[in-house]
């Protein structure tokens, strides 16, 4: 059980930690201390969701079903181009520059719908953490131990992330920060939306 466990905590890290669309998101939520905690704990959720969906069964059904797999590539790459966009523009406008409590803060709401697309929307968290993650999970002696395992490692990334972020926001709250932020940000959603496309 513990070899199971240990094995799912070291993939999820391994796959966790790369830069990623959410990653990116975590990140300035957190340093816009905007609902950062909730971005987390649902960022969280919905790894734990996926692993387990991929460890019992959806890994196999996606790899076996390249309309699917077509489908969320290329719904996956409008969507991080679209975002992308939006981050460039946030890059380029005064309004975007502005720091601290109460400076157009969006509502939870809004910012947990906008990490769930960041998070669904993304072909690469079906790649990665449904038949990556998933398909090795499925070969493990106890696959449960290995979705917990999987789900610790979302749990203590995405909450010393969050927590670091925010922590670091005073000093970070410049407006050359912001804008070299969203910058990094936009071009990360149209790196990935370019592989995407022509891989």
């Amino acid at each position: 059980m513990w070899q199971s466990y240990l094995n799912g905590l070291l993939v999820a890290f391994g796959l966790i930690m790369a830069i990623g669309t959410q990653n990116a998101f975590v990140l300035a939520q957190s340093l816009r201390r905007e609902h950062h905690l909730p971005v987390a704990a649902l960022c969280v959720l919905c790894d734990a969701i996926l692993v387990a969906l991929g460890v019992f069964g959806l890994a196999t059904v996606l790899a076996q079903n390249p309309t699917l797999l077509a489908v969320a590539r290329w719904g996956g790459a409008v969507f991080l181009i679209w975002y992308g966009s939006k981050a460039l523009r946030r890059a380029f406008s005064k309004q975007s520059l502005e720091y601290g409590e109460g400076q157009g803060l969006r509502s939870r709401k809004a910012v947990l719908l906008s990490a769930l697309a960041v998070t669904l929307l993304n072909p690469h968290v079906y790649l990665d953490t449904v038949l990556l993650i998933g398909s090795l999970g499925a070969q493990q002696t106890v696959p449960g131990a290995y979705v917990a395992g999987a789900a610790s490692a979302s749990l203590m990334w995405f909450f010393t992330l969050a927590l670091g972020a925010a922590w670091l926001a005073p000093w970070l709250a410049r407006p050359s920060t912001w804008r070299l932020l969203d910058l990094m940000v936009a071009a990360m959603m149209f790196g990935v939306a370019a592989q995407l496309m022509f891989s």
